[in-house]
């Protein structure tokens, strides 16, 4: 069965991918690979993929201490995991996500976004790979998730990896791979669909509407980007990073 890689959750979106139509072959295939570490930067392990940008990837979640570990659960632009994820919790919102302060590309005054701005950039200090990692760490941008998924850059494969489900990456460059988790998410006090969906922060914003950011997301069929609301508890994957 072939597997498609699509957008999600926002409208105009396009397709990223898709893999193979062998799928049989090629999981037997990446199943053989063992793990391959690159290098190491502030006690953290990386990963090259041979990706055209030169992005290195983490071998794990902000706080895992291996692959197939969830780790920890962020909202977009938050630094801590915690108890409960909703607006009234996020750090960058007023009256329940209706009034936005330190990233906004909405004018609060009209409630218009100015067309011709992007939003604004997620600071280090906002960043949850950065704050945990260090400066060498970030969140990976959403041009970054869309070559991590290209087709033309890897193949993903929806698998097990010690009695965990998520996706092995390998790379068509070089063969290094990565696990991802799925890990789910949080909302409220709950965690939801872990095991069978996967969702990865971005550190990029919704450039028509600040109220969401961009996500990895993946399950046994589909792996994409999509944007929801920033109050999410989701987790991170780490990049180095190149700025």
């Amino acid at each position: 069965m072939a597997v498609l890689l699509v957008m999600t959750a926002c409208v105009g979106t396009s397709i990223i991918s898709s893999c193979s139509s062998d799928e049989d072959n090629q999981l037997a295939e990446l199943n053989k690979i063992s793990f391959n570490v690159s290098g190491t930067t502030d006690g953290h392990e990386y990963v090259d993929l041979g990706l055209p940008s030169g992005t290195l990837w983490a071998m794990c979640n902000v706080g895992a201490n291996s692959p197939e570990q969830y780790g920890d659960y962020f909202a977009w632009g938050e630094t801590s995991s915690k108890s409960e994820y909703n607006w009234t919790t996020c750090f960058d919102t007023e009256d329940n996500g209706a009034t936005f302060n330190k990233y906004n590309n909405i004018d609060i005054t009209t409630g218009l976004q100015p067309k011709d701005e992007a939003a604004p950039k997620l600071l280090p200090e906002d960043d949850a790979a950065t704050a945990n990692w260090g400066s060498n760490w970030q969140m990976p941008s959403y041009a970054q998730i869309v070559e991590l998924c290209d087709n033309n850059n890897t193949t993903t494969i929806w698998t097990t990896h010690n009695g965990v489900n998520g996706r092995l990456i390998k790379s068509k460059k070089n063969e290094n791979c990565i696990f991802l988790p799925a890990p789910g998410y949080r909302y409220y006090t709950g965690l939801y669909i872990a095991g069978n969906i996967a969702y990865y922060w971005s550190r990029s914003l919704d450039v028509s509407n600040s109220v969401n950011a961009y996500y990895l997301s993946f399950g046994s069929g589909t792996v994409g980007c999509g944007c929801d609301v920033r109050c999410y508890g989701r987790s991170v994957r780490p990049v180095r990073s190149q700025e």
